[in-house]
């Protein structure tokens, strides 16, 4: 009894299904002056650890602000990625928000100051450049392989910085320390028609393969319109049968497919 109970508890947590949230923190995102790429970035990195990114946020640069959501989505979500608010200016309070958040002491942690007075030197480590260094106290680093400024995790939150090219850099670091379930694996089919016309049948494949998520996305290149429709599941063989109907109804609708 006890072998089959242990055997049910791991096929259970096996097939846990595993969810994240990002919140993108940021007054530049919410007023159009910076695009955001950073959410297909994570997105996919998580895709390939089978964690589901469930929802985005967008918030601005206040405390109060970003306390709740904190507070919010934590309990909400298996992990939470903020991105921006980390740098050295003023208006970078995502470090002292999440210490208020989680009830944490917030100062100069001891780690991230000594690399990143290394990095600098002691002539060059200005105020600026040690603001990066206040973190909530009990934070664990997460570590920069191309600015040295490091993110931090506290509990199930992980902060990372704005910048695309430093946040993916920095991605890599983190493998070992997200707990997926199983890998989520994606087909796409790109064609040559309007959502209207597919959408019934579509809906008929999606009903038949629970499953499996079927999404349709309109797009228009080279003066030509289309919809790009993308399976996901965890089970390859479930994508290679929505796969399959979706080109038999495509074939006799008389659809190109591109």
């Amino acid at each position: 009894n006890f072998i089959r109970y242990k055997y049910y508890q791991n096929m259970k947590k096996a097939n846990k299904k595993i969810n994240a949230v990002i919140v993108i923190i940021g007054n530049e995102i919410l007023s159009g002056r910076t695009q955001d790429v950073n959410v297909g970035t994570i997105s996919k990195w998580l895709n390939s650890l089978g964690v589901k990114l469930e929802e985005v946020r967008v918030i601005p640069d206040i405390e109060a602000s970003i306390v709740k959501t904190i507070n919010e989505v934590r309990k909400k979500f298996d992990y939470v990625f903020t991105t921006g608010g980390i740098g050295p200016t003023h208006d970078d309070i995502t470090s002292k928000s999440i210490a208020k958040a989680f009830n944490l002491s917030y100062g100069y942690h001891e780690e991230a100051y000594k690399i990143l007075e290394k990095y600098y030197g002691p002539k060059k480590f200005n105020d600026g450049r040690k603001k990066m260094a206040m973190l909530p106290r009990k934070a664990l680093l997460i570590y920069n392989p191309s600015s040295t400024a490091p993110g931090f995790i506290v509990d199930n939150v992980y902060s990372l910085p704005g910048v695309p090219s430093i946040l993916k850099s920095m991605l890599g670091g983190l493998n070992n320390k997200i707990v997926g379930g199983k890998k989520i694996f994606s087909e796409t089919l790109n064609l040559r028609t309007v959502e209207s016309e597919i959408a019934r049948s579509l809906e008929k494949v999606q009903n038949k393969f629970n499953n499996a998520e079927i999404g349709s996305y309109p797009f228009f290149k080279k003066g030509k319109i289309g919809v790009s429709v993308v399976i996901r599941s965890t089970e390859k063989i479930l994508i290679k049968k929505c796969g399959k109907e979706i080109k038999n109804f495509v074939k006799k609708k008389s659809i190109k497919i591109l």
